[in-house]
């Protein structure tokens, strides 16, 4: 896109391209001309939006995170409702699925960008410490609906959930796991809350 014509929405298209380079080409393939090439658009447009590119970068982690919040009002809402471990199968395929797996490699890879971060999220991995944070709130209303064991340690459920299925679909190079392989690992991780509840 040549200079001086209007994009619209040029954050989102940014960012939705920086998504596109990370996902086919990894993190160390991402670079502003990388993401402006890729967006179609001038160099300067991500500068006139940014203060620099790790500000993008921050940017970008924050606003898939602001997605992952969504996610957790519809995975809260599900509680109750059709079977729990169908109910940690579906979010999680939702959650790794995407582009969750990139951008925690991308936090990993760059130093300045997990220093941004920090700022505004002192503790965890961004992103993973939001999506554990969203298993252990669905976890906490399936206690309260006794759905699953009274004293079950939802925060420790949750984190083994989230590095489990990370690991799952960590390879972005290989086939992601299917529901039925990602089913399995949830089966195996909540077998004893549910078991206990109908002791």
């Amino acid at each position: 896109m040549p200079t001086g014509v209007a994009m619209r929405d040029a954050r989102a298209q940014l960012f939705d391209a920086a998504e596109r380079v990370l996902l086919r080409d990894g993190p160390n393939a991402l670079t502003s001309r990388a993401v402006t090439t890729e967006a179609g658009c001038a160099k300067g447009v991500l500068h006139r939006h940014f203060a620099d590119f790790d500000a993008f970068l921050a940017e970008l982690v924050l606003d898939r995170i602001a997605r992952i919040d969504d996610q957790s009002v519809a995975l809260r809402e599900s509680a109750g409702t059709g079977t729990v471990a169908g109910n940690l199968t579906r979010a999680l395929m939702e959650l790794f699925g995407t582009v969750a797996v990139a951008i925690v490699g991308l936090i990993i890879s760059r130093d300045e960008l997990r220093a941004r971060l920090r700022q505004a999220r002192p503790s965890g991995v961004p992103v993973l410490a939001e999506a554990a944070a969203m298993i252990a709130a669905y976890l906490t209303v399936e206690r309260e609906m006794g759905r699953i064991a009274a004293d079950a340690d939802v925060d420790t459920l949750a984190l083994t959930l989230i590095g489990a299925g990370h690991l799952l679909f960590a390879d972005r190079k290989g086939a992601p796991p299917d529901a039925e392989a990602v089913g399995k690992v949830v089966d195996t991780v909540i077998a004893d809350v549910l078991q206990r509840r109908l002791l």
